[in-house]
This record gives structure tokens, sequence and C-alpha cells, in this order.
């Protein structure tokens, strides 16, 4: 993966960067994967690999395949970037320990969804059970971004507009 972000920093030829950055997506897909978080895997495939790369190809059809060189020098968005970085890594300072059993998520509501989710949900699988009833509404809005994305790259790129124009030609 760290390969695919230094291709896609120093590439100037934005299809290839469009193609590399959708390689980054089916990697972290992957690796989501590895981890269990099927639900997550299949997000970041359906829109960083598939729903952007779409768009971004769009995109690139409607205007050039060539990256302008900057105008600008390029320290002040190194700046905002160093400032940026410097503020999360901040706000992660708080955090609790990676796999610390005593963090607060271990300690209140997991407990409870381990223990009682099956039965409560009548589901056997506890990942299922808490993404199908205790997460359902929170599920249901994932899947409607999905579907509105969707929707919007098939207006984007689709022909209706070009079929308007027909129905216009052949009324005159």
């Amino acid at each position: 993966m760290s390969l695919t972000v230094f291709g896609i920093l120093r590439i100037r030829n934005l299809f290839a960067v469009v193609m590399l950055g959708s390689i980054f997506s089916l990697m972290a897909a992957a690796i989501f994967v590895i981890l269990d978080a099927v639900d997550v895997a299949f997000t970041e495939a359906s829109v960083g690999a598939g729903i952007s790369t779409v768009l971004a190809l769009g995109t690139i059809a409607l205007t050039t395949d060539r990256e302008k060189k900057p105008s600008h020098t390029k320290i002040l968005p190194l700046i905002v970037v160093i400032l940026t970085g410097a503020a999360l890594i901040y706000g992660t300072l708080d955090l609790a320990h990676y796999g610390d059993p005593n963090a607060p998520a271990h300690r209140h509501v997991a407990p409870s969804y381990l223990k009682e989710g099956p039965e409560k949900t009548g589901i056997p699988n506890v990942v299922t059970s808490v993404l199908a009833s205790y997460r359902g509404y929170d599920t249901l809005g994932e899947v409607t971004v999905i579907f509105t994305a969707g929707v919007g790259v098939i207006l984007l790129l689709g022909n209706w507009r070009h079929i308007g124009r027909r129905r216009e030609d052949e009324d005159a």
C-alpha cells in the first residue's frame, strides 16, 4: 500500500493516479476482510474502488488526463498538512491502548452484546446481530448512502441528457 501511495504522489498522469487509487482501495478492502470487518470491506470496495473510480474516470473524460504544474509554491499546502496531521495525532493521545481490556468500549456495551446479543436478536453471529439489530438504522443509512451514490453516478454518466435533446429535436 505504501508503494501505491508513493506512486500516486509521483505520477502526473491522472488516469494512472485513478487506477492506483482504485488499487489502494481494493487492498484496503482486502485488509478489512482479513480483520473480519466484512461490512467495512464491502463499503470500501464499492465506494472507494467502485464509485470513486467511475466518477474520477468520468471527470478525466470531460477534462484532461495530465496534471497541471502548480503556479504557486508547495510550502503552504505542506504547512497545512503538517498542522492538520499534528492536530490529529494530538487528538489520539488520549485514546486507550490497542487491546486494552479496561478500555471503555470493552467495559460497557460490548459485554452485553456478546452475552445477550444472540439470545435477544435470534441471530447466532454476534457481528450480524449488532449490525442488523442494534445498529440497524446505521446500517440502513450506510446502504442508503451507497445507493444514492450509485444513482448519482448513473445520472452523471448516463445518457438521459441526450435523450431529452433528441425528443426536442424530434418535436421541432
